[in-house]
């Protein structure tokens, strides 16, 4: 069973385009992680300076595999200039 994610994440206006940078800069990495099914980057359509990431995992072990990777400790470090607010990780399930 997949382990599906939904990553709200609050940044200074001043830094959304480097924000934006950031997370596009390892997507190829992160959708070639073994365990990674779908990892999708949106922005608020309000217009507001956030962010938004739709993640599908194989296993919970994987995406703390993917958290663990340079490239994205990378970012992570940049969030501690970059952010407006903590980062909110939702774990879903199918409604089904």
């Amino acid at each position: 069973m997949s382990y599906p994610v939904f990553a709200e994440i609050p940044v200074k206006p001043e830094y959304l385009d480097d924000a934006i940078a950031a997370v596009r800069g390892i997507v190829s990495e992160t959708l070639a992680e073994d365990g990674c099914e779908q990892f999708l980057l949106h922005r608020a359509a309000d217009g507001s300076a956030r962010l938004f990431i739709y993640e599908r995992w194989r296993d919970r072990a994987a995406f703390e595999f993917h958290h663990a990777q340079p490239y994205t400790l990378s970012v992570y470090k940049s969030y501690e200039t970059w952010l407006a607010g903590p980062v909110t990780i939702t774990e879903l399930t199918d409604a089904n």
